[in-house]
């Protein structure tokens, strides 16, 4: 039967895909509106399933805020092409809409959610059919606290914070915590806040790196003294390219394997531990000063940290929680 350029349009108004595969899915159902939507539904599944090994590298990042609530949510796609297109970033947003209508805590409670009377997951599958490209929905994150503020970056929606304020009244303070959360990606609140494994790893690689920087301030000292440039033989590579350049003699490059044997392992017998200690604890400061959101060095003014710089607009303002998501490789 012969379909018309009416009911293409009706179809294409509730499925958003393209005018040929409307039409082709049309006259596949016969003028069924209903089973020809059932086959692009199809169709898209069938996208999803051949794609599903593919990289969704792209897409858009949303955060919303509704009272005590905050939440982002990350719809994935494989180019940036259809990442910035409209009908594709109008269904992110729908989803974020519903997330916070709902005030999700789970990415279980998000994807049993429904938007215009169909489930978030078909919809997005839906949506792959249209686009041909694999999509997910991932990097769903909240926050609840007194008073909440949402960051995109540039507006571009491939980064996005969420910054909680322990008291109401100070958005223009929120907002610049909130950029310092997307453009120094803490991984904590502060010292207290970091995990116990990341603790631990830290001081372990801490405490080795102390004990190896002292081993080599000794090797090195030890090679000056016997005449012999550290970085010609800081490695047995430049040890052999140096010598083959005449940059150093054979006789200097068995000398320099042998005072890095000897001092080194010396060094290692001599090493006294509280000096290690302290130094460890120096690198653990500098790490937390670093990768803990209150302690960092406030990225518009470095003399203050974060902490230091709410204190100066109100004595007892403060951050209780953040969440950072972005699509860029850091």
């Amino acid at each position: 039967m012969a379909i018309t350029i009416q009911e293409i349009n009706e179809l294409r108004k509730k499925t958003q895909a393209g005018l040929m595969d409307c039409k082709k899915a049309l006259t596949e159902a016969n003028g069924d509106m209903e089973a020809a939507m059932e086959i692009l539904r199809k169709k898209g599944q069938l996208v999803a399933a051949k794609r599903s090994d593919r990289d969704a590298a792209e897409g858009c990042v949303l955060a919303k805020v509704d009272g005590n609530y905050g939440a982002m949510i990350a719809l994935k796609c494989e180019t940036d092409f259809v990442a910035k297109n409209a009908d594709f970033v109008a269904l992110a947003t729908k989803i974020i809409d519903a997330v916070v209508a709902n005030k999700c805590k789970s990415m279980d409670e998000v994807n049993n959610l429904t938007i215009d009377g169909e489930n978030i997951k078909d919809a997005i599958t839906n949506r792959s059919g249209v686009t041909g490209e694999k999509m997910e929905l991932d990097g769903f994150n909240y926050v609840e606290g007194e008073d909440i503020v949402a960051y995109n970056h540039m507006n571009q929606n491939f980064l996005c914070a969420l910054v909680v304020l322990n008291k109401k009244g100070f958005e223009e303070a929120g907002k610049g915590v909130a950029m310092q959360v997307a453009a120094m990606s803490p991984i904590a609140l502060d010292a207290d806040s970091v995990p116990q494994d990341v603790k631990d790893t830290e001081t372990r690689n801490a405490v080795e790196k102390a004990k190896q920087n002292q081993i080599g301030k000794a090797v090195e000292n030890a090679l000056k003294k016997a005449g012999i440039n550290p970085a010609h033989v800081d490695s047995e590579d430049h040890i052999e390219s140096n010598t083959a350049k005449g940059w150093i003699t054979p006789e200097e490059a068995a000398k320099a394997r042998e005072i890095k044997a000897t001092v080194a392992k010396e060094a290692e017998a001599n090493l006294k531990e509280q000096m290690i200690e302290n130094i460890a604890k120096g690198m653990v400061a500098k790490f937390y000063k670093e990768n803990c959101l209150l302690e960092q060095a406030y990225i518009d003014d470095n003399k203050v940290s974060v902490a230091q710089y709410l204190k100066s607009i109100d004595k007892d303002l403060t951050v209780t929680d953040f969440k950072r998501f972005t699509l860029r490789a850091e």
